[in-house]
């Protein structure tokens, strides 16, 4: 029954997911938009921690985690983020809603697991204005707006073939499109100019990773984690087109598209830098944790040589991650409220952009519960993020925002074989 709910979720939403733009955020603008981290809901309320794996919950972020796997797993999430979007003149109100993951992981053999599913990588999505005057006192307006993204189909593989120590790997198909326009007009003229470009990526990466988790008292455990993401190489077919365009209704007077063959551009290499995640813990299990994890990428590699601007550079990312949970009972027959599970989180995160001279960082504090779904091992996870992005200095927009993310994550049988008495 489950897996028929979830296949149906499937089918609804797999359109939805690979198609949409999943942001409205104006820092979407730069590079290949802004980036999706694909964690479950019940990670992004430790604040994205992914350092924990157990036997019935899918971690996007962590393959090692699969090798506990005790039941076979399907997980959707969705998420509804409000924005307050604030420059030194402006103030505005927006939000949106879109799929984040669609997962499936089992056990294979004792020790042994396996995951697939698909996940947004990058969003784009924005409409930004701007005006300047010219020398002859005329305003000179531009309309930029944008859409697209990559999603990523992965499969993953964990095993733990020591006791304590759990090893996975994932590899990734990336794939999308994003495509950018601009719209340059002068007051009290009918007409405009377009410049259109569109962008198809494809590439392939990987992830490996390793958890270590010994006993340090009866209780206790000491949880340790490393995983390693590959550079992306993406490969991209790209076009542009010029020309004029009406600015009473949008239809398109004239165009041209550009021989960008000559300019060696038709086809280009988008290059995404590795990252490297160290994480630490203490807890007990299926009582408690706390836990943190930093993430480091140079981001100075980063290269899109067809869609790069002007005023963005781009350094060393970094993340630091605190967060854990707080189960009151677990036990089978304990009340409602005491099988739930508690979580919370912090994030502090320098994206590696300086946009006009300043530096671009995330900061968002999580809470969240996970809600046990009858007498089974399902759940419906909750989670809530209050945060910022970017800044309101220089020209740019600063972005406080509030994220409500539901998860299902429904657990059934597979591969079992059947006894008879």
């Amino acid at each position: 029954m489950l897996r028929n709910i979830f296949f149906a979720i499937v089918v609804l939403s797999f359109y939805n997911l690979s198609a949409q733009d999943g942001t409205v955020s104006p820092y979407s603008y730069f590079g290949l938009g802004t980036s999706n981290p694909a964690n479950t809901v019940e990670n992004n309320a430790m604040g994205g921690l992914s350092i924990y794996g157990d036997s019935i919950h899918i971690n996007l972020q962590n393959p090692a985690s699969y090798g506990l796997l005790k039941l076979t797993t399907y997980a959707v999430g969705v998420s509804h983020r409000r924005m307050n979007l604030s420059s030194e003149t402006q103030d505005n109100n927006t939000a949106y809603t879109a799929i984040d993951y669609l997962s499936v992981a089992m056990p294979l053999a004792p020790n042994l697991g396996m995951g697939f599913g698909v996940t947004p990588v990058s969003n784009m999505g924005y409409i930004l204005n701007s005006s300047t005057e010219n020398g002859e006192g005329e305003s000179i307006n531009n309309v930029f707006s944008g859409s697209g993204g990559l999603s990523k189909l992965y499969f993953s593989l964990g095993a733990v073939p020591l006791k304590n120590l759990s090893i996975g790997a994932s590899i990734f198909a990336n794939f999308g499109s994003v495509s950018k326009e601009r719209v340059q007009s002068v007051s009290d003229v009918l007409f405009g100019t377009v410049d259109r470009r569109n962008s198809r990526m494809n590439g392939f990466n990987m992830q490996m990773a390793a958890n270590y988790t010994p006993k340090i008292t009866d209780k206790l455990s000491l949880y340790t984690s490393v995983v390693y993401t590959s550079a992306l190489n993406l490969k991209s077919t790209n076009t542009q087109e010029i020309g004029s365009i009406s600015l009473t209704n949008g239809t398109d007077l004239e165009t041209t598209s550009l021989d960008l063959s000559a300019l060696n551009l038709a086809n280009s290499t988008v290059t995404i830098p590795s990252k490297t995640t160290w994480g630490i813990g203490l807890g007990e299990n299926k009582k408690w944790l706390v836990g943190a994890s930093y993430t480091s990428q140079a981001m100075g590699d980063f290269e899109s040589a067809f869609l790069k601007q002007a005023n963005v550079t781009y350094g060393d990312a970094t993340a630091f991650r605190l967060g854990g949970y707080y189960v009151p009972d677990f036990a089978p027959f304990a009340s409602f409220f005491k099988r739930a599970t508690y979580r919370f989180g912090f994030k502090m995160l320098d994206t590696g952009m300086t946009i006009n001279n300043e530096q671009i960082t995330d900061f968002g504090t999580n809470i969240g519960v996970g809600l046990p779904m009858g007498g089974t091992f399902s759940n419906v996870n909750i989670g809530l993020e209050l945060g910022s992005l970017g800044t309101a200095k220089a020209g740019l927009v600063k972005e406080n925002y509030f994220s409500v993310r539901v998860g299902l994550s429904l657990n059934d049988k597979w591969f079992l074989k059947r006894k008879i008495n």
